[in-house]
């Protein structure tokens, strides 16, 4: 209720807030919290009969806040008391006291003149169904036994543990019931070595990290790669170089989840835009995945991982099944030919143990077809061109690139990842404002949905926004010869709607 010099030091403040212009250009309105609530459970008593102590008298006092604002933005009482009952309810005094600190709080705002208006949030407008709370890592763990179950596949995670990416780890670890097998390697590479192992073995891999780590287990990329196996590397992406700032978020490894590998040694890569996303996106990962025999990266960032928003839960129907096939055993005489290809120019998923599919393996380059180790130039020539084309063909089975607005104009603000939010409200209020000005998002950055080209050429300008020096913008203006328009930032924090619509505002002119 007061700013004395012991409270003021308490809060690690200097000077009082309210004298040192801080609330300059705000509408103050003093509440007088601590007496109100005070006077609000004096009442209350425990089982003894004893009166609440003043040390739990005022812990209430966050109640009357949420109290209150309930009553500002017109939001109902009854979810938050049964939320009070379930959590207090072997405490009835403790309940109670916070009930009333909360009706406290709603009703002051009710009688009071002190609040000129209030306000009136209407409710979300979302899909019929059953939703819950769910926050980046959880739904792409999520997604990731789905996949495998839906697949016919046991999942198998090899992990070591990395900020941002470790609850990926501990979500999995809860889901053993599921078929899911979780190892927690001494290092980056043994972790990745284990996901490939795994994957020869026939299940479904994955291996998770962040940036560091990726960096480790470049050269296990690659192998994965010649070996051509199905494996998943998830990169939860924070802030860098080194260990940087493993807390804060970052969009700087898409030049790193291309080139990272020695050699000529291309990898689709798809990217989560938001926390409920990382189920389709894991999902939708292993389904190209699995159908290519080709490692894929999957890009998150540490504002998604540790993100939340509703998210309705599929049905199982919803989902989309696909069939993995493994060649039979062949007769005697018959010849195995590891490296011989379908249409899509996947190679057949072997399994160990099948009799008469044995062959070599290794990450020497191998001969097309039979697989055999091979320095011919012209085979080496083939196969790099193969594996190549083998990413290209990805493009044949993701869908054309959607635009938001108008389909021609001014501007397009081309994005990827976690800056999907803010840029979908920033277009949208920039097209309120009257300005020519749509939005594309891409989930694939490699390859590029086959459209995208043409849609890039049917705006006067491409504005794009990340959370790095302009990374997916040298790609872009690379492949499509487009003067792309960057908009960077390095902060480890998220775009605000805020800065990204006066960055529009000053490209459109």
């Amino acid at each position: 209720d007061n700013f004395t010099d012991k409270d003021l030091k308490l809060a690690n403040l200097k000077v009082s807030p309210l004298e040192d212009g801080t609330t300059d250009g705000y509408r103050l309105i003093k509440i007088p919290m601590t007496s109100l609530v005070r006077k609000a459970v004096e009442d209350v008593t425990t089982p003894d009969g004893e009166k609440l102590s003043v040390k739990v008298a005022d812990r209430c006092k966050n109640f009357f806040a949420t109290g209150l604002i309930y009553w500002l933005y017109g939001r109902d009482l009854e979810p938050t008391l049964r939320f009070i009952q379930d959590k207090f309810g072997k405490k009835p005094e403790i309940a109670e006291a916070n009930e009333k600190a909360l009706r406290t709080g709603w009703n002051y705002g009710e009688t009071t003149e002190a609040f000129v208006s209030s306000f009136k949030v209407d409710p979300a407008k979302l899909s019929p169904g059953r939703y819950t709370n769910i926050m980046g890592n959880q739904a792409l763990a999520w997604g990731l036994i789905a996949a495998a179950k839906l697949s016919g596949k046991d999942l198998f995670y090899g992990s070591y543990p990395i900020t941002p990416a470790s609850a990926i780890l501990e979500e999995l670890s809860s889901h053993k019931n599921f078929g899911v097998r979780t190892f927690q390697a001494e290092d980056e590479i043994a972790a990745i070595c284990s996901a490939i192992g795994a994957a020869f073995g026939g299940h479904m891999a994955v291996t998770g990290t962040s940036g560091p780590g990726v960096a480790l287990k470049a050269e296990a990329m690659g192998l994965a790669l010649m070996l051509e196996l199905p494996l998943i590397i998830v990169n939860v992406q924070r802030g860098g170089p080194s260990t940087g700032l493993p807390t804060k978020t970052e969009q700087a490894d898409l030049l790193q989840a291309m080139y990272c590998r020695n050699g000529e040694s291309p990898l689709p890569i798809i990217a989560a835009r938001s926390p409920a996303d990382c189920f389709e996106v894991a999902y939708e990962a292993w389904r190209i995945s699995s159908r290519l025999m080709i490692p894929v990266v999957l890009l998150s960032d540490g504002y998604i991982a540790n993100g939340a928003e509703p998210w309705r839960i599929p049905r199982l129907e919803e989902l989309p099944r696909f069939e993995i096939k493994h060649p039979e055993a062949i007769a005697d005489g018959e010849k195995f030919l590891p490296y011989a290809r379908d249409e899509m120019l996947s190679r057949p998923w072997a399994l160990p143990g099948t009799p008469g599919l044995q062959h070599r393996i290794g990450g020497l380059e191998k001969d097309n077809i039979t697989g055999n180790v091979s320095y011919d130039p012209m085979n080496h020539q083939r196969m790099i061109e193969l594996r190549a084309q083998k990413v290209a063909n990805v493009a044949k089975l993701i869908p054309e690139q959607e635009v938001t607005g108008p389909e021609s104009g001014d501007l397009l603000v081309l994005s990827w990842g976690g800056t999907y939010g803010a840029c979908v409200t920033a277009t949208e209020q920039a097209r309120e404002a009257g300005l020519s000005v749509a939005h594309a998002h891409l989930r694939w950055l490699n390859p590029f949905p086959s459209n995208l080209g043409d849609v890039l050429k049917r705006y006067q300008r491409v504005l794009i926004p990340e959370l790095n020096m302009g990374q997916l913008r040298l790609l872009v203006r690379s492949q499509f010869l487009v003067d792309a328009i960057g908009f960077n930032k390095v902060q480890g924090r998220p775009f605000s709607v805020r800065e990204l619509l006066d960055e529009i505002k000053r490209v459109v002119g």
